[in-house]
């Protein structure tokens, strides 16, 4: 059987998948995107993607760049303050309130958010009108064989693809990362989370809210108002068998509980739509690149919904792999690969542990310790050069 020739394959349709393939064609490069699944587009569906993400400043201005905002932008909620709420008291009511202004470090929004299933709805019918680019769903890689002028995939439909680059956006158990023999570091916290939205009395003021107690974190993201009522995504993280209680509420329920986990912030929660729950971790691959392979955002690294991070880190993965590959004559040449791992390997393991650090500190149940999450809270946000920096560095900025 002969090979199918493409430049690029990229290995998983999911969100970075589709923005992966949407960002080596704008520059040039012939390349086909495969996915197991159909993506869900439809925020009724009972397999939608509920959560939702905030593009940050960099991750908007790359997608500027490929043609993907202008898509985007009638759909986003500008992102123009991060509340972070402690409420590790004897109740659930909130002790410390801090906000982290965008205004502080310059005149745009931290970022601006999109839900999840409209993300894919949006990028899928973006790649039907780009002509470099093939896209299949329903179908994932099998096998992979590498050499040095190419790679050689076999899909589940018994078809085979030769490139020049496999990029492996598969997710976390990445079919790609293993075939190239590259092992991950997996940390777990017997977490998960819950992810639905909800309407609510007071207006969320484009106010992205993440309240601490114990457990995890439980994050308000502004939406656009749901029939005539403010409305919020959330996602609540808690300790497996909590949460896995919590999902079998019924949904006056589970709206009560909301509402005493926020501790009525916004008032009373009244849960829209339905539930998704997915296991917490935190992951990142020994190396981001082998031989004709680059892994990119899941198969890469994964953390927790903190911070805005997971999308946004895997965006940057892009950016720099299509930029690379742009400038190169062989996309998939060993050189760029090697450079690809260096430029982004450490920044991801230094956000990978940032990460795991909050959701720790998210976590704890001690009251003592709880009070000196409080304190370390306060501290931060009271000495202003800290504050800018640490919002600098959660957009994208580097360190050292």
């Amino acid at each position: 059987m002969d090979f199918e020739q493409f430049d690029v394959v990229v290995a998983g349709g999911g969100l970075s998948g589709m923005a992966a393939a949407a960002a080596f064609a704008h520059h040039g490069l012939r390349t086909l995107c495969v996915d197991p699944a159909t993506p869900v587009t439809d925020d009724k569906d009972p397999d939608a993607d509920l959560r939702t993400t905030a593009l940050l400043q960099p991750s908007q201005r790359f997608l500027a760049e490929i043609g993907l905002w202008d898509r985007l932008a009638p759909h986003a909620t500008d992102l123009a303050t991060m509340r972070i709420v402690d409420a590790g008291g004897a109740t659930a009511a909130a002790r410390l309130k801090r906000d982290f202004n965008a205004a502080d470090i310059g005149d745009q929004p931290f970022g601006w958010n999109v839900p999840n299933w409209l993300l894919r709805r949006e990028l899928q019918a973006d790649l039907r009108t780009r002509d470099l680019v093939t896209h299949r769903t329903g179908v994932g890689v099998a096998d992979v064989f590498t050499r040095s002028d190419e790679a050689q995939v076999t899909l589940t439909d018994g078809s085979r693809i030769a490139a020049r680059l496999l990029v492996g956006a598969d997710g976390r158990n990445s079919t790609v990362r293993k075939a190239a023999g590259i092992d991950v570091r997996t940390m777990r916290y017997a977490q998960k989370a819950l992810a639905f939205a909800v309407t609510h009395d007071a207006p969320h003021d484009n106010i992205s809210t993440e309240i601490h107690r114990s457990g995890g974190p439980f994050t308000l993201v502004p939406l656009p108002d749901r029939d005539g009522k403010p409305c919020s995504a959330v996602v609540w993280m808690e300790r497996g068998p909590e949460a896995t209680r919590l999902l079998a509420l019924d949904a006056a329920g589970f709206s009560a509980a909301a509402t005493a986990r926020s501790g009525a912030l916004y008032g009373p929660l009244t849960l829209a739509g339905h539930r998704t729950i997915w296991p917490i971790i935190s992951q990142i691959a020994n190396r981001f690149s082998a031989q004709r392979i680059a892994l990119v955002a899941e198969a890469a690294h994964v953390v927790p919904p903190i911070g805005a991070q997971g999308l946004n880190m895997s965006l940057a993965d892009i950016s720099a792999l299509t930029a690379a590959a742009a400038a190169a004559e062989d996309p998939g040449a060993a050189d760029l690969l090697t450079a690809y791992n260096r430029a982004r390997r450490p920044d991801v393991a230094m956000r990978v542990a940032g990460i795991d650090l909050l959701n720790r500190t998210s976590m704890l149940t001690p009251r003592p310790l709880r009070d000196l999450r409080r304190t370390g809270l306060a501290a931060l946000h009271g000495i202003a050069p800290l504050r800018r920096t640490l919002m600098q560095l959660g957009l994208g900025a580097r360190v050292g």
